[in-house]
């Protein structure tokens, strides 16, 4: 490795701690949100500005051609709620946009969906499955209202991680849910556009000897275990997908976030990125993360979308319920038998049916 690029890389993974410093400080922030008031909470995200901006990808002509990534995401939350062998009476989309979620849904799981989004011209822009009754609902996903213990199922894809105050957006949604009600939400992760936002770091270290994040901040997966526990869910189940999409350049791949409605134009800073900023962060990306085709020889990028997918049960009193500490009949140093543990408790039952 060269000089200037051991330089790089070091300037780099000081920037990287730099980052994730910030980062942690504001979700540490956005955690104890519901233990202070409204006044203390971090609005990172301009809700009027990210409106608009949904309002313009939506109503522009093209828009079908950026909905691949949302699509398919949506297409796999609603399979999981598919997995859930129950239909719900009643069930509400938390900002639908286009309807990637609710287009999938089955009739057979849902009987009625109420599709809520911040603007009008995305609840007029789709339509459900035939045999699910509809109602549409303007709403931000900064004040989630609905009437207490009224839904049944709570879906939401990609949208509230623009949310400012996650720990009460969450509380809002266990109030709506009936008992033994579901959350079912996918929002980006902490690793997602990693390749870019270390490529942006290192152009601007070189041309303007300083860094800005340009990309908005993403949660982990310990955050959103902790906000959901402490917003009174049980039963939880939080996992997570990559998603690898490769395009010519970065100038597409920042085309094509400004398509999704999903570039950092609603963050509450100067955003502004100098023209020969960009021209190098598109060649620290193509010399970083490019791929040349065996055959062609063209050389494209990659940009890596971590979606985190959660589940959360409100309580009910028939719920499964953890056992009690100390009463556990297997030990855990004893998981390498585990095989030959549950032939000798089969063996055991059956012989018990046989005296009986």
């Amino acid at each position: 490795m060269s000089l200037v690029n051991t330089v790089l890389f070091r300037k780099l993974s000081s920037s990287a701690r730099i980052f994730h410093h910030l980062k942690k400080n504001f979700f540490s922030v956005t955690a104890c949100n519901e233990q202070k008031n409204d006044e203390h909470v971090m609005h990172v995200f301009d809700r009027n500005t990210k409106s608009l901006q949904r309002e313009r990808a939506a109503s522009a002509q093209d828009a079908n051609v950026y909905d691949y990534l949302k699509d398919e995401i949506g297409y796999r939350l609603a399979d999981r709620v598919f997995d859930i062998k129950r239909k719900f009476k009643l069930a509400a989309d938390i900002g639908c946009s286009r309807g990637h979620v609710s287009k999938h849904i089955s009739p057979k799981c849902v009987e009625e969906l109420i599709l809520c989004d911040m603007n009008r011209f995305n609840l007029d822009s789709f339509q459900v499955q035939k045999g699910i009754k509809v109602k549409k609902h303007i709403l931000d996903e900064e004040n989630i209202e609905f009437e207490p213990n009224s839904l049944d199922l709570v879906i939401s894809s990609l949208s509230l991680h623009w949310v400012n105050d996650l720990p009460r957006a969450f509380k809002q949604i266990l109030d709506s849910l009936k008992q033994d009600g579901v959350l079912l939400a996918a929002v980006f992760g902490g690793d997602t556009l990693y390749e870019l936002r270390s490529s942006l770091q290192l152009a601007e270290l070189e041309r303007r000897g300083g860094l800005s994040p340009h990309i908005s901040p993403f949660t982990e997966v310990r955050d959103i275990g902790n906000l959901l526990t402490r917003a009174g869910f049980t039963m939880l189940t939080i996992d997570t997908d990559e998603i690898v999409v490769t395009y010519p350049s970065l100038f597409e791949l920042m085309w094509d976030l400004k398509g999704m409605a999903e570039s950092n134009a609603a963050l509450n800073r100067s955003l502004h990125l100098h023209r020969e900023t960009q021209f190098a962060a598109a060649a620290i990306y193509q010399q970083l993360y490019g791929k040349a085709d065996p055959e062609t020889g063209k050389v494209s990028i990659p940009a890596t979308f971590q979606i985190i997918n959660m589940l959360g049960w409100k309580p009910h009193p028939k719920q499964p319920k953890p056992m009690e500490r100390g009463t556990g009949e297997v030990s855990l140093k004893d998981l390498y038998r585990l095989d030959e543990i549950i032939k000798d408790v089969k063996k055991l039952k059956d012989d018990d049916d046989q005296k009986n």
